[in-house]
Parts: structure tokens; C-alpha cells; sequence
């Protein structure tokens, strides 16, 4: 889906017209992958725009940076107020926000020290991830011949752009063979994520959810469904699961920031089916949640 500019971006203090918002070519993390992310979306409410759970969402990159070694030379309080101002300069009701903390043009070479942290954040209007029949249907996916990364080469705790050429190689295969969506394993075997997202199943009747021992990323989404359904009573269990888990599971559905919570009918040809009782639950749930509908949860939304 491609990105309608909007008039302008936020980077390293400064508000930049969109079409000026550029690094240069000799930028190291474009060369080394060394910059860390985050996806947030903003969503209308009754109370007006609110950015869901922004300040965890920020604290996540502050650990991603962290973890490579990178001072990021903003606070999150300052990062949450240039989001907010950011999303009011450009007239916005709802959109996706991609902060970006990166190492910039400076020295050459795989040592990354001399080389400032820049930092820019970017919003635009973005619908379903997915698509909006997938929210309704469910999408088909495919495992995978590519591996989730191993921790002790790129941490799959760190939302960090390098590792996600591996994500892309996945999903770039899956979409050429006719699927919407890849699951990958992790060196081992076991279950990890999909592509962007992370992974929850419906199976003899329980909630089960990858551990992050087996690679996923931690992602605010997924926390976010494991309170909603230990709320529900539902609670989540975090277990080791293989592909065989997958093919013969009562429901399967993805969470995360673009994809938000997504059914998934169909793996590897093995029909899962159309969103069962405990998907719905869940999204719906979710929706309320993040347009503002549900009280309880308002404090994961930022007004702005």
C-alpha cells in the first residue's frame, strides 16, 4: 500500500517538509542495519486522536537501542511530544507512527562509535496491514523456509532494522507462492512469529502463545491481548509449540501494531477456518479498546 505524504516529518528537533526528509547516502545504518524502530498507531476516539500505548512503545526502542549500544539523545517524554506535535502539524485524526533512531553519516566502517544517533519520527494515514477482509476472514499462511533469527547472533528482543531483512526474505516468499502472510520457526524448530507480527492459538480449548525464549519479539500488542484475555478469563499460556501444533489448532489469530489482531483461516493448506469464538472475542475487545470505547483500558491511550 503506498504512502500518501503528509506535509511534514520530525527529525533529530526540527520539523522537515516531507519531501526534504532524507539521510545521506553514506548513512550507516543503510549500509550496517543499524538503527532500531517502533510501529504505533493513533486512532480516532470520542475524546480525539489517542496514540495506543506510546510510552511503552517508546521504552521498547529506548531498551532496543540500549541492547546495541546506542544513546538515544532524546528522552520519551521529549519523543512523546514531538509524536503529538508531529501528528497536530499534519492535521491528522488517526494514522501509523514510525519512530527511527539511527546511526548517521559519519565514519565508515562496521564500528559504529563515531557515528551520531539521529532520530526521526514519521506519521501517515494507514488502513488494515492486512486488509480489511482479512480483519473479517482471516488470512493464509505458509511456515516459513526461512528461520527466525538465533539470539546470540541478532537479539530477537530488539526491534533493530537489520534483522528485518530476514522478515522480508520470509515474507517475500510466502506472498510469491500465493500466501498473505509467513510463520517462522526458530533454529530449533519451534514455533516463533510471523513475518511482523506474533502468533496465538486456540488449542483443546487453550490460549497459547509462543515464550520469548523461542524468538519472538515482545511485542506491546501481545502483551496488550494477554491482559484483555486474562481479563476475560481467558488466561494465555506461554508454550513451545512445532508446525504439526499449527495444522490441527481450533483457532489461530496474529497480533501486533499494523496488523492489529488478524484471524488466520488457513496454514499450508490446512484449512483453520473462518475466525472462531475466541478470535472474535478478543477483536472486538481489542477495537473497543483502542477507539476509546472501554474505560477500563484508558490509560493505554495517549490523547493528545
Amino acid at each position: 500500500m503506498p504512502i500518501a505524504p503528509v506535509d511534514k516529518v520530525w527529525m533529530n528537533g526540527e520539523m522537515v517538509a516531507w519531501e526534504n526528509a532524507t539521510v545521506h547516502i553514506l548513512t550507516h545504518a543503510l549500509h550496517y542495519g543499524s538503527g532500531v524502530f517502533e510501529g504505533i498507531r493513533c486512532y480516532e476516539t470520542p475524546r480525539g486522536p489517542a496514540v495506543f500505548r506510546l510510552r511503552e512503545h517508546l521504552q521498547r526502542m529506548e531498551r532496543s537501542a540500549k541492547i546495541f549500544m546506542m544513546e538515544i539523545p532524546y528522552s520519551v517524554d521529549e519523543l512523546m511530544d514531538a509524536t503529538f506535535e508531529l501528528i497536530k502539524v499534519n492535521g491528522l485524526r488517526s494514522c501509523y507512527v514510525r519512530p527511527i533512531a539511527y546511526r548517521g553519516y559519519g565514519e565508515m566502517g562496521l564500528n559504529p562509535e563515531l557515528n551520531p544517533v539521529d532520530v526521526s519520527i514519521a506519521v501517515w494515514g494507514w488502513g488494515a496491514y492486512l486488509g480489511d477482509d482479512a480483519l473479517k476472514h482471516g488470512v493464509r499462511m505458509t511456515v516459513s523456509s526461512w528461520r527466525r533469527h538465533d539470539p546470540n547472533i541478532i537479539p530477537p528482543q530488539a526491534k533493530v532494522t537489520g534483522a528485518y531483512i530476514n522478515s522480508s526474505m520470509a515474507k517475500l516468499e510466502a506472498v510469491r507462492s500465493g500466501y498473505d502472510e509467513a510463520i517462522m520457526l526458530n533454529p530449533h524448530g519451534y514455533v516463533s512469529e510471523a513475518t511482523g507480527e506474533n502468533l496465538f492459538v486456540v488449542k483443546d480449548g487453550e490460549l497459547l502463545t509462543p515464550p520469548l525464549a523461542a524468538g519472538p519479539l515482545p511485542g506491546v500488542t501481545r502483551a496488550s491481548v494477554m491482559a484483555i484475555a486474562a481479563d476475560l478469563g481467558m488466561p494465555v499460556f506461554e508454550r513451545l509449540m512445532t508446525r504439526a501444533d499449527l495444522y490441527v489448532a481450533e483457532e489461530i489469530f496474529c497480533s501486533g501494531t499494523a496488523a492489529e489482531v488478524t484471524p488466520v483461516r488457513e496454514i499450508d493448506s490446512r484449512v483453520i477456518g473462518e475466525p472462531g469464538p475466541i478470535t472474535l472475542t478478543l477483536q472486538q475487545k481489542y477495537f473497543e479498546i483502542v477507539k476509546g470505547q472501554d474505560e477500563k483500558y484508558k490509560d493505554w491511550l495517549d490523547f493528545l
